[in-house]
């Protein structure tokens, strides 16, 4: 097997460039035609030397309820320590970058939502390629194709609000709709700078729609909040009545437990977004490490999304229930590796705005 080193720059930039083409492109096209291929033989891993390593360090920005069942139940299963560190994606990538420029790579196993970042961080050689089983049931625009990286889960961007409280005939139809003053002071969404997700919705409606969109939801009074949780919080409270550009599963999972909240999908799209989990070159427990990456692939992980309001990563696994099937969702496109470039320069651009 070639080592990372080996993976020529075109290759990943063929990548990315396959990512900048994310949106309706994402439906089970590519999965389809993997799984008519026939399944693909799943790299192997070491129980017995992963067990005597003892522990897994995992990064990552899955959320927190979902984070901790997975973790649960791999130490259930294998006897096996996670030692979790939770965050919002955007601080996740900035503390695994910071170790990793001091030479110190103290994660395992990276999990985060922002699948461009993924790429360069693969061309730049910090992970190890690696195929688990379930590997040949993701899409191709939701993995690489060396195995550096595949999605854990597909996370749907959209708008929800609180049902008892905004009227159907007062409800948005799309995006821009959100500017009409009659929504000030109801909106909250997320901070860019803490939530990778984020920079992909703030980034491509900056592009498509100029910055004026995001001055328009300032004028709005819209609220800013770190990450997803707090967006659910305050909705939840009656504190804010609309959620934008937040996580779908959150708000499935709200209405799981009783709380009267709608989903919205505009018609000009919801945004489709993969979250990447990479097995670190270097780390302290590389056997853990590839035991608990294909662990986040299996069945029975994968189902924890649907049942919390998700999407699976692996075609093989239903959408939620009371969500639209995973064909029927229509994708905003994405450009990932424009959003690389200028990921800096739109949480700068997005805080001046907002502070």
């Amino acid at each position: 097997m070639r080592s990372i080193v080996q993976i020529s720059k075109p290759v990943r930039q063929a990548s990315l460039a396959t990512l900048g083409r994310l949106g309706s492109a994402l439906a089970l096209a590519a999965a389809g035609a993997l799984a008519a291929s026939g399944a693909l033989a799943a790299d192997a891993t070491d129980m017995a030397a992963a067990k005597n390593e003892g522990k897994v360090v995992w990064y990552t920005s899955t959320p927190i309820k979902q984070a901790q069942q997975i973790a649960n139940l791999f130490e259930t299963k294998t006897g096996i320590k996670v030692e979790l560190f939770r965050s919002g994606g955007s601080a996740i990538l900035r503390r695994f970058n910071q170790e990793a420029q001091a030479g110190k790579m103290a994660a395992d196993v990276l999990t985060h939502s922002d699948p461009a970042a993924a790429a360069i961080m693969a061309d730049k050689g910090m992970f190890v390629p690696f195929k688990p089983e379930g590997f040949d049931m993701v899409s191709g625009v939701a993995k690489d194709s060396d195995g550096l990286w595949v999605a854990q889960r597909l996370n749907v961007m959209t708008i929800y609000l609180r049902g008892d409280k905004v009227p159907a005939a007062d409800r948005p139809k799309k995006w821009a709709d959100l500017l009409d003053p009659k929504y000030k002071g109801k909106m909250v969404m997320t901070d860019p700078s803490f939530t990778s997700l984020q920079v992909t919705v703030v980034g491509t409606f900056a592009k498509e729609r100029g910055w004026s969109f995001y001055e328009g939801l300032r004028k709005n009074d819209v609220m800013i909040v770190q990450g997803n949780q707090q967006v659910s919080d305050m909705i939840k409270k009656g504190e804010r009545l609309i959620a934008v550009g937040a996580l779908d599963s959150y708000a499935a999972d709200d209405r799981k437990a009783g709380h009267d909240i709608d989903t919205l999908y505009p018609s000009d799209g919801v945004f489709v977004i993969p979250s990447p989990t990479s097995v670190v070159k270097g780390s302290p427990n590389p056997n853990a490490a590839k035991l608990f990456a294909a662990f986040n692939l299996s069945k029975e992980v994968q189902e924890i999304f649907p049942n919390s309001g998700g999407y699976a990563a692996r075609s093989d696994v239903k959408s939620p229930k009371g969500s639209p099937a995973f064909n029927d969702l229509k994708a905003i496109t994405v450009d990932y590796k424009d959003l690389e470039k200028q990921s800096g320069a739109i949480k700068k651009q997005f805080n001046s705005i907002f502070q």
